[in-house]
C-alpha cells in the first residue's frame, strides 16, 4: 500500500504525441479527392481527361488544383507528350509510387470494413 492507504497503480508509459511528419502525410494524402486521383494514377499514366472520367464526381477545377499540388510536392510528374496533337500526361513520381502499399491496404480496409451508404461507427 502506499503512504496514504491507497494500493500502487503501475506508472503508466507516456503517451507518444503525433509524428508530424506522419500527420503532414495523413493531411496531404487525406485532402477531398487527393486519395482518388492517386488510387487512379497506381494504374499508370493517365491524361487529365482520363483522370476526370475515372473520378466523375471530381471537378475540373479541383482536378487541376489537386493535381498541381502533388506535382509540387514531387509526388505526380507532369509530362508533355509533343504532338500534334499535344498531349499532357500525369503519372506516379517514384515518390508517388512508394505510396502504393499504403494505399493499397486502405484500399483493402476499407472493401472488408466499410459498407456503401452504412454510417462509419464511432
Amino acid at each position: 500500500m502506499g503512504s496514504r492507504g491507497h494500493t500502487a497503480q503501475p506508472e503508466r508509459e507516456a503517451v507518444a504525441g503525433c509524428c508530424p511528419f506522419y500527420h503532414e502525410a495523413v493531411e496531404l494524402v487525406g485532402r477531398r479527392w487527393t486519395g482518388a486521383i492517386l488510387r487512379v494514377l497506381m494504374d499508370g499514366p493517365l491524361r487529365f481527361s482520363e483522370v476526370a472520367q475515372a473520378v466523375p464526381e471530381l471537378s475540373d477545377r479541383l482536378l487541376s488544383e489537386r493535381m498541381k499540388e502533388l506535382e509540387a510536392r514531387g509526388i505526380v510528374e507532369r509530362k508533355v507528350m509533343p504532338g500534334p496533337p499535344l498531349r499532357v500526361e500525369y503519372e506516379l513520381s517514384q515518390m508517388g509510387r512508394e505510396l502504393e502499399p499504403a494505399l493499397s491496404e486502405l484500399q483493402r480496409w476499407a472493401h472488408r470494413w466499410l459498407k456503401r451508404g452504412e454510417p462509419i461507427e464511432a
